[in-house]
């Protein structure tokens, strides 16, 4: 069994988070739901492959979580609004926000305007605020180019790790917020309850806490691990617990 994927929101009436799991070219969904408990050891790793309307086809390469074959990349990645207007969904409503993480990380962000609570919650977003919505794509990244060039556009999975145990400083978002005039804001909970800063770990055993964005939280032998989803894709499965030895946190000397 091989995770060839995960779901870091929920998707269609699903109301958690999801690792994709793979046998002999069948898909299915293992809930990351709060209290769900995870037993397997990770064996070697490799490329994903693909999945097509609910079908796996593997692959032997080494690299993962992709081969260079089968690397999927995002057309608009770092797209500043200098292009055609490739996508049809480039010619949709765009809306453009602002992200906060935990104490003090900021990002600007574009999504389709339809889809804008979920892409915040991938994210994993503990505050947001929509500052407007535009006609197309390509005027919406115009414009986040930009407010980039001040705030910024990206913010790396470790550093949302290292503030899940904080809540966002107020002065610091409200001052933000002061050079804009949002149309809507946003505050997210996630149910993670962390009195302290989880160990950045790549396990898949332990009672599932719950996730953030693609971050999943596991309690395992009284210690907090916070592991990137992406980081178990390619990864073959079996049952059992981790046979290395896990980096403890505080709690466990409790």
């Amino acid at each position: 069994m091989q995770v060839v994927g995960y779901e870091a929101a929920p998707a269609g009436d699903t109301d958690a988070a999801a690792l994709l799991l793979a046998s002999d070219g069948t898909v299915s969904r293992e809930s990351l739901a709060s209290g769900t408990e995870l037993a397997y050891r990770l064996g070697e790793r490799h490329c994903a492959g693909t999945v097509e309307s609910g079908v796996h086809t593997a692959c032997p390469v080494e690299s993962a979580p992709y081969c260079d074959r089968h690397t999927s990349r995002w057309a608009c990645a770092r797209c500043t609004g200098d292009c055609g207007m490739p996508l049809e969904s480039c010619h949709e409503e765009h809306a453009l926000y602002l992200a906060a993480f935990a104490p003090a990380t900021f990002k600007v962000g574009v999504t389709r305007s339809w889809r804008l609570d979920t892409r915040l919650r991938e994210q994993g977003a503990d505050r947001a605020a929509h500052l407007r919505t535009v006609s197309n794509g390509k005027v919406a990244r115009q414009i986040e180019a930009e407010i980039a060039a001040e705030v910024g556009d990206r913010v790396r999975v470790p550093t949302k790790i290292q503030g899940l145990h904080k809540t966002v400083d107020d002065e610091a978002w409200t001052g933000l917020l002061a050079d804009f005039d949002p149309v809507e804001t946003f505050s997210f909970e996630y149910g993670l309850d962390l009195d302290e800063r989880p160990v950045a770990e790549t396990i898949a055993s332990g009672t599932v806490r719950g996730t953030q964005g693609r971050v999943l939280v596991l309690e395992y032998n009284g210690s907090t691990y916070a592991v990137d989803l992406r980081d178990l894709v390619g990864y073959e499965l079996t049952a059992g617990q981790p046979e290395r030895s896990l980096q403890s946190s505080f709690a466990a000397f409790r």
